[in-house]
C-alpha cells in the first residue's frame, strides 16, 4: 500500500525513475480497486479510472526511465497485441544498474516496503 500512496503523492511527476516494485504495486492495487469499484457502480468505476489515470501514465513513464527508455515508448501500447507484449517485456525489466540519462538508481534509495531496511 505505501507504493501507491507514493504514486498519488508524486501523482505528475514525470521525471526521475520508478523501481519495478513501485510500478508493479501500484498497478496491482490499482487493478483490485478498479474491478471493485466497478462492481459497486460504473460511474464510481469511471470516475475512480480518471482520477489515476496521470499517476498511472506517470509511474509507467518512471518505470520505462528506469530501464534507460524514453517515456514515448508507451505509445507502443497502440499497436495491437506486439505492442502491449513488448511494453511488458519493458516494464518487468531489471533497472539499468547506477545512473542513467534519467537519474539515479532508485534501488539505491531506501523502499517504503522494507520500513528503513536497504533494498
Amino acid at each position: 500500500m505505501n507504493w501507491y500512496i507514493t504514486v498519488l503523492k508524486n501523482y505528475v511527476g514525470f521525471e526521475g525513475r520508478a523501481q519495478r516494485g513501485e510500478y508493479w504495486y501500484f498497478t496491482l492495487i490499482n487493478l483490485i480497486a478498479g474491478l471493485i469499484l466497478s462492481y459497486v457502480s460504473p460511474t464510481l468505476q469511471a470516475v475512480y479510472a480518471l482520477a489515476v489515470f496521470l499517476p498511472a501514465l506517470a509511474v509507467a513513464v518512471r518505470r520505462l526511465h528506469d530501464t534507460e527508455r524514453s517515456g514515448w515508448w508507451l505509445l507502443l501500447i497502440f499497436l495491437p497485441l506486439i505492442g502491449a507484449i513488448i511494453l511488458i517485456i519493458f516494464l518487468v525489466q531489471d533497472s539499468t544498474p547506477g545512473d542513467n540519462a534519467y537519474g539515479p538508481n532508485p534501488k539505491g534509495e531506501l523502499d517504503p516496503l522494507l520500513e528503513g531496511e536497504a533494498d
